[in-house]
């Protein structure tokens, strides 16, 4: 029997981290592959029984699963985005809940035909929009940051509020048909809930803090502490008033992640870990344990109510929530949208509606497959459509831009070249005003202040971030940079101005190659000689790869000791060479490289042998042409050659 969970508990979390990496792989979103393997595991190849093979403790595993997953969400709510989509989010989570559970109890009572207690019950579930669906989702997307934040906060805070109102509904029905006087006790029992979990979870966050910050605990207890006091603190809350420990998390978390606290970091990147893991082994485990039976008790009522949840209600609820707010039309539009129910709808409707139907009130059974009705749907429709969405609404961020650290003559220049000729997007940081100037004059966005601050933090939309360049003369800060920016942007987009080869081989002068970003451009691409090569008149160049002039014309005639600096590909991204590595640029793609200024007698030379080069090869395709039958069409004439001359010495190539 051991043997036998083990293998069931193994499957569970390998089929949750491969659906996530088989996502990233194909770049979809992972929700839709955690709702696929489910299924697949359980309803249809029957592989995977939770409630049979894990008993009893599955409800209280994935109450505990909850709780984590919230308190991670809690701790990337961060004041400064609240406070940039304030007037949105307060709105959300107040005048939206409230539209939201009357408009989904309306819908439920006239449209779906179930009795006013299921309904609102229903309604209560419905305000959930959980940071199990919504998280991996906005990971996919990559929404600017005001509009995810809407979406963020709005699933996060409003998680816990719904799974609270929905124990609120259920034991007011349920002691209603007992005594009158014990109805009303649940209303009392539900502020002094609230007032317990704020209190608690605040003040656990707090003195964690100053724990922490005091030396009290060790760094390497620190996230484990962390994760004790998640469970205990769920535990306590849930003891005074059921689901209260998801709101008591869920403030800590909120708490926690706005407190000036070392080794923050480090906590972050450990519970964003757990989080990923839970995320994707529950949501297959609630999916995998579906009863296809169930849907068996949905009729047309039933999905003219989904339709109407998600066509109807969810956007009518958003846009008077919203009125007169500072909310755009495009937020508003998507955010009424995009609203998937996942983990925590799933499990409240799975625990109130057998309970319910044994209370004997009318619909109760059609509350189960109804919320799972809606889960799948929100799940299939909003995770493939969310990324189509925003680029239609224009709120995606196109992860095109470059972050260049450290403003010098040389990366000042290099800066300028992208901006101006090649339109890309660059943002130069640096914490000396006066090396900003010239940079600033000559149209590039500047940033004035230390990157790796809270301020400079809190300002950049890392989403619009398609690599970053560490530019200092200072290596140890140049690693510094990188290690600080790789979580965010990948190891193979942070690179750093390579170190001296003297320094490489020996290992005590430099900082540990783990800590370091990729080396950029050439071995020999050093902060000193690039300074050195700018005062000797170096300048940046861009050759565009076509048809007719192809990666082995430009190997050929690029000059020796050029610098291949990055490759702007045809999909408008870009991603600066590593050192030591053979960029492979394919037709429509363009190479920027750094070189000796050239002679005008140079160029001319230079593109009357292109010129001769394509011309040649023109020809000879010509030739071929002729030779070969031509049965489909008239074969290539003269002007035909002439035109793709034309065109080709019209290309943006090297001057």
């Amino acid at each position: 029997m051991e043997h036998h969970l083990s293998l069931i508990l193994i499957s569970i979390v390998a089929l949750g981290v491969f659906s996530q990496w088989i996502a990233w792989w194909l770049r979809m979103p992972a929700i839709v592959l955690f709702l696929v393997s489910g299924v697949l595991a359980g309803p249809v190849f029957g592989v995977v029984h939770p409630t049979e093979d894990i008993g009893e403790v599955l409800s209280p595993m994935v109450g505990l699963a909850v709780a984590v997953i919230l308190f991670e969400g809690g701790l990337s709510l961060r004041l400064h985005e609240f406070k940039e989509a304030a007037s949105g989010v307060k709105r959300l989570v107040s005048v939206g809940a409230v539209l939201s559970w009357a408009l989904y109890t309306l819908a439920a009572f006239y449209i779906g035909q179930l009795s006013m207690a299921v309904s609102l019950l229903f309604g209560a579930i419905l305000i959930v929009t959980g940071p199990t669906v919504i998280i991996p989702m906005l990971r996919q997307a990559g929404l600017n940051r005001r509009t995810a934040s809407y979406l963020k906060w709005e699933g996060i805070i409003n998680d816990p509020i719904g799974a609270l109102l929905a124990v609120l509904v259920f034991q007011y029905f349920v002691l209603a048909g007992a005594d009158a006087a014990d109805g009303a006790q649940v209303f009392v029992d539900l502020g002094w809930a609230i007032l317990i979990s704020f209190v608690l979870g605040g003040g656990v966050a707090l003195a964690l803090g100053w724990a922490f910050n005091h030396t009290w605990v060790p760094e390497y207890l620190k996230a484990p502490l962390t994760f004790a006091f998640v469970l205990v603190i769920y535990g306590v809350a849930s003891e005074f008033f059921a689901e209260a420990g998801l709101l008591a998390v869920t403030v800590m978390g909120m708490v926690m992640g706005n407190l000036s606290i070392a080794g923050m970091a480090e906590l972050r990147r450990f519970k964003e870990y757990i989080t990923i893991l839970l995320v994707s082994t529950v949501f297959i485990v609630l999916t995998a344990d579906l009863d296809p039976n169930v849907l068996l008790h949905l009729d047309w009522h039933a999905a003219a109510l989904v339709f109407a949840v998600l066509f109807v209600v969810r956007p009518a609820a958003i846009f008077l929530a919203t009125a007169f707010t500072d909310m755009n039309w495009r937020d508003r539009t998507l955010v009424a949208w995009i609203a998937p129910r996942g983990i925590v709808a799933a499990a409240v409707a799975g625990v109130f509606g057998p309970r319910m139907v044994e209370a004997g009130y009318g619909g109760a059974e059609q509350l189960l497959p109804l919320i799972f009705a809606i889960v799948f749907s929100t799940v299939i429709l909003h995770g493939f459509s969310i990324g189509r969405v925003s680029r239609w609404l224009r709120l995606s961020a196109e992860p095109n831009g470059v972050l260049i650290v450290g403003a010098s003559p040389w990366s000042t220049e290099l800066a300028r070249a992208l901006t101006n000729e090649l339109n890309i997007q660059v943002l130069l940081v640096d914490s000396s005003w006066h090396r900003l100037r010239t940079a600033r004059l000559a149209g590039v966005r500047v940033l004035y202040g230390e990157v790796l601050s809270d301020q400079i933090q809190q300002s950049l939309e890392l989403n619009e971030i398609s690599c970053l360049l560490a530019a200092t003369s200072n290596d140890a800060y140049n690693a510094l940079v990188c290690s600080h920016f790789v979580t965010s942007l990948e190891h193979d987009r942070v690179f750093q101005l390579p170190m001296y080869a003297a320094d490489e081989d020996n290992e005590s002068k430099v900082v540990a190659r783990p800590l370091r970003g990729r080396p950029a451009f050439h071995e020999n691409a050093q902060y000193e000689e690039l300074w050195r090569k700018h005062f000797q008149s170096w300048q940046f160049y861009k050759t565009r790869l076509t048809e007719g002039y192809t990666r082995e014309d430009f190997r050929r005639d690029c000059p020796a000791d050029a610098v291949i600096i990055a490759t702007l590909y045809a999909d408008n991204t870009v991603l600066f060479n590593a050192a030591g590595a053979s960029p492979r640029p394919e037709e429509g793609d363009t190479v920027i490289y750094y070189a000796p200024k050239k002679s005008a007698t140079e160029r001319r030379r230079a593109r009357a042998e292109r010129a001769e080069a394509v011309s040649e090869r023109a020809a000879a395709a010509q030739n071929a042409e002729r030779e070969a039958p031509t049965p489909d069409g008239p074969p290539t004439t003269d002007s035909d050659a002439q035109a793709d001359h034309t065109a080709n010495r019209n290309s943006p190539n090297s001057d």
